[in-house]
């Protein structure tokens, strides 16, 4: 009995250290890199969103560390334009860049889609600028939306007034209108900033942006925003959530003359635009890993769906993401293509 007893012990403690080596096999170190670099394209100021953004590459680290990967280095930065960004990714000096549509097509041979970003749908979704103009701000729904669309707004300037009264009694705006205003634009990669507004020139008037006689171009939409506040333009281009960021500030660090609802009029609304993205560069070492991909995007999906995630992202009116396709931004080709062809037979 006794021997039988010693034979059963020997035989559990020789499974319990085999399970130990096991389990302790299978604990890895994590993969040590060194740096991952992230560009931002300029949604905001860049104060603005160095400021949001600074909780993540704590969070973000802490996430890859759960997934295997120790990153020592997470350095973030935002460009000086939304071309600077597609230039980084196509050179390799950034990894990831948080990027539009409009720039990723033009740089699509050197960077690839790795999420596409969720936004918040808004109360407001007809290209009638009439339906946008009741005397209040638009407002986020519960439901969120793989596209946007872009709209034309007029200032509280004198111009901007005059358009604003014009849209507002139902009377069709000339280009004679359109060309007697200043107007903010952005680079011409930026989706909302530049080419849609450029699209819907071609289609109501068979005109484009280059055409206008007073065009400046913003470093941003809040640029453009304070300049429209100031009555230095009176003409802006933008996301059609644009006021719902703005309109709380738009007295107090803007110095609008008075209620941004009042003061403002949306005069053109463009078709539906596919969210921006993360892209990443395919001349980065680090991208080339697809388990590492696949371990980041992952990380971003989980963050955005956390309180500090959403006050993170909410700096680019971004509220989650889902896994993109190169695919998914054939609509954006097809909008770079006509407007092309718009302006060679100007030319």
């Amino acid at each position: 009995m006794k021997k039988h007893l010693l034979t059963v012990l020997t035989v559990l403690a020789l499974c319990l250290g085999l399970f130990s080596a096991g389990a302790l096999a299978d604990e890895k170190d994590p993969v040590h890199i060194d740096k991952l670099t992230i560009a931002f394209s300029p949604y905001a100021d860049a104060d603005q969103i160095v400021t949001a953004t600074e909780p993540l590459e704590a969070l973000l680290h802490d996430k890859l560390l759960e997934a295997g990967y120790d990153v020592a280095d997470i350095d973030m930065s935002v460009g000086t334009s939304y071309t600077a960004v597609g230039e980084a990714l196509s050179a390799g000096s950034a990894d990831i860049g948080f990027i539009s549509g409009g720039n990723y097509v033009l740089f699509s041979d050197e960077c690839d889609v790795l999420l596409t970003a969720l936004r918040y749908g808004i109360n407001k979704d007809s290209t009638d600028p009439a339906d946008w103009n009741d005397g209040t701000i638009e407002e986020n729904t519960e439901d969120m939306t793989t596209y946007y669309r872009c709209i034309i707004l007029a200032g509280p300037s004198e111009k901007g007034r005059a358009l604003a009264e014009k849209v507002e009694k139902g009377e069709a705006l000339t280009w004679e209108d359109l060309d007697g205003a200043a107007w903010s634009v952005l680079d011409p990669t930026s989706a909302s900033g530049y080419i849609y507004p450029c699209l819907w020139l071609q289609e109501n008037y068979g005109k484009s942006i280059s055409d206008l006689s007073n065009v400046v171009q913003s470093e941003s939409h809040t640029t453009s925003v304070a300049r429209l506040a100031a009555k230095q333009v009176d003409v802006m281009v933008s996301y059609g959530h644009i006021r719902i960021k703005n309109a709380p500030i738009w007295q107090e660090e803007y110095g609008g003359p008075g209620d941004m609802a009042e003061d403002t009029a949306v005069i053109g609304v463009t078709e539906g635009i596919y969210n921006d993205m993360i892209a990443y560069s395919k001349a980065s070492e680090l991208m080339a890993d697809e388990d590492f991909r696949t371990a980041l995007g992952q990380a971003f999906i989980d963050l955005a769906q956390t309180e500090e995630g959403q006050a993170i992202f909410g700096v680019f009116s971004q509220v989650g993401y889902t896994w993109g396709d190169d695919a998914d931004y054939d609509g954006e080709r097809a909008a770079q293509a006509l407007l092309r062809q718009m302006e060679e037979e100007q030319d």
